[in-house]
């Protein structure tokens, strides 16, 4: 880290402690009664919503536009632009759109709009983080009437339906015509169904949005809602205590406990869907940042060696990740998804052993251990900086001497998408375990959109056939419940992916405004409430 952002977020955190200590003293900035301001604790890259499949950007997205499905706050499928959706035999499903929805232009929204949506994904080019992975699985769009869709899949049975319908946000067809950013970004394409209109993007500073007036769901409280960019987090909790905004996202641990106690504040949380897990290059016979004790290239890929991934996972002390690193705000992970989330296997977390791992380690060929460099963000996961210490820190004890680079989120997506890194942080949230295993485990194939999150190439046939037994099971929840787990399991016990923790979702917010805290971590302005 530059000695100017170490001094800068050390200022940023002295200014938090001396607010929390005096925020008795200082009145709140007077805001206009029906303003909210949202402190966001990560970048907003675009405001293209089908661009990049990130949080951020897809929670940013929901205010203005919205998808056929929607997800309830413990991520569970309700009726969105669709009020139904079901299959007419095994390779078509019908879905019957909701009736007198307007665009905020004033124009209807019909079923060209929603064929036209479905069909973008697949004609962006370089999209850094694609959706295709939602609509491959379709072969045919039908429009028989302007309120009714058909989808012939290219799968028989296919379960996953309303996750993709809830992935893929919805826009007029005019405006799925374009292929680029710019016109979205500029607000000129910014026309959607949702309880708010486009006002404003300044990249890397805020995201203005109007009350739309003529919302066909519930009115919603505020006529204007200001998010803010704060990814540093002293310098949210300070916006906070300070006044300058009326909420704040991902809360920092160290000022979990005092704001707690402090009348004027009120915290929300629950455990988030979201699984903050280590990808490793599976792929590559000589990986990039992988080299022997003293630093040369090893000339071979240790983690093709499943005893090396058991290694390393039983060299994570998770439950200090939690206590220490987290500081409480996060639980221990055996698996993809979090423990509340639809097809969680129900298996306990790796026990930490280091000399079990360094047995692991000899067994596999590499007794002294070896080199690596570990890659992470240092400004998108709750504490993702002090968790990647922790976790070199663990890995040297056991042998794999392991240095640590991190970087701003938007730099290291990019580079970790393109495969420059051989052992990488990435941080998911999905509603069901098979769906997350398809992007994140599943072997990377553009015709099945399996495998886009898929960075360390990491490829399995019995898993992927597992995959797909359970996004094809319908005949009841439950079988593709215990499908999915079957899946999980399996990920697990192949350690396809080294889970650590999943984070806790919360927020902070002033007396006087109410958030009913959401597993999937977004911050909804359709869902703040005054008191």
């Amino acid at each position: 880290m530059k000695i100017y952002d170490q001094v800068r977020q050390r200022f940023a955190r002295a200014a938090a402690a001396i607010a929390l200590g005096t925020a008795a003293l200082v009145p709140l900035h007077a805001a206009h009664a029906e303003d909210l301001r949202v402190g966001l604790a990560a970048d907003v890259t675009s405001m293209d919503p089908q661009w990049n499949n990130a949080g951020p950007n897809n929670a940013i997205a929901l205010h203005v536009f919205e998808s056929l499905v929607f997800l309830d706050k413990n991520a569970r499928y309700i009726p969105g632009l669709a009020l139904s959706w079901k299959p007419l035999n095994p390779t078509t499903w019908e879905i019957k759109l909701r009736p007198n929805v307007k665009w905020h232009d004033g124009s209807p929204f019909t079923s060209a709009d929603v064929k036209a949506s479905l069909e973008r994904p697949a004609k962006l080019v370089n999209s850094p983080g694609t959706f295709t992975s939602y609509t491959k699985p379709i072969a045919r769009i039908d429009t028989p009437d302007a309120l009714t869709v058909r989808l012939t899949m290219n799968v028989s049975n296919y379960a996953n339906l309303a996750n993709d319908l809830n992935s893929v946000p919805i826009m007029p067809k005019a405006a799925a015509a374009t292929l680029t950013q710019t016109e979205f970004d500029s607000g000129k394409l910014m026309v959607g169904t949702g309880p708010f209109k486009f006002v404003r993007f300044a990249r890397g500073q805020e995201i203005v949005m109007a009350r739309n007036p003529d919302y066909w769901g519930p009115k919603v409280d505020w006529d204007r809602v200001t998010f803010r960019i704060l990814t540093d987090n002293g310098a949210r909790t300070a916006a906070l205590l300070s006044g300058d905004v009326d909420v704040i996202e991902s809360v920092p641990a160290a000022d979990v406990a005092r704001l707690k106690q402090n009348t004027k504040y009120r915290i929300e949380q629950q455990v988030s869907w979201r699984t903050i897990f280590w990808q490793m290059d599976q792929s590559r016979d000589d990986s990039p940042f992988v080299t022997d004790k003293a630093g040369k290239p090893l000339g071979k890929n240790p983690f093709k060696d499943p005893r090396v991934r058991a290694a390393i996972s039983k060299a994570l002390n998770r439950d200090a990740i939690v206590s220490r690193i987290m500081e409480g705000l996060a639980v221990p992970a055996s698996s993809i998804v979090s423990p509340q989330i639809f097809g969680h296997p129900g298996t306990k977390p790796d026990g930490y052993d280091p000399e079990g791992a360094k047995k692991l380690l000899a067994a596999a060929g590499y007794p002294n251990g070896f080199g690596l460099t570990l890659h992470a963000t240092n400004n998108r996961y709750l504490n993702d900086n002090a968790v990647a210490q922790a976790t070199a820190a663990m890995l040297t004890r056991i042998g794999i001497q392991t240095k640590v680079e991190t970087m701003p989120v938007a730099a290291y997506f990019t580079r970790a998408r393109q495969g420059e890194f051989s052992f990488q942080m990435l941080g998911w949230g999905s509603a069901a375990a098979d769906v997350a295993l398809r992007s994140i485990t599943g072997t990377p194939n553009p015709q099945t959109g399996y495998g886009t999150w898929n960075w360390g190439k990491y490829s399995n046939p019995q898993l992927d056939k597992l995959i797909e037994t359970s996004l094809t099971t319908v005949s009841s929840d439950k079988a593709r419940e215990d499908n999915a787990r079957a899946a999980a399991r399996f990920a697990l016990d192949d350690h396809a992916i080294i889970p650590s923790h999943s984070q806790l979702a919360m927020w902070a917010m002033r007396k006087g405004v109410r958030y009913e805290a959401r597993t999937d971590e977004w911050s909804l302005a359709q869902f703040f409430h005054k008191e």
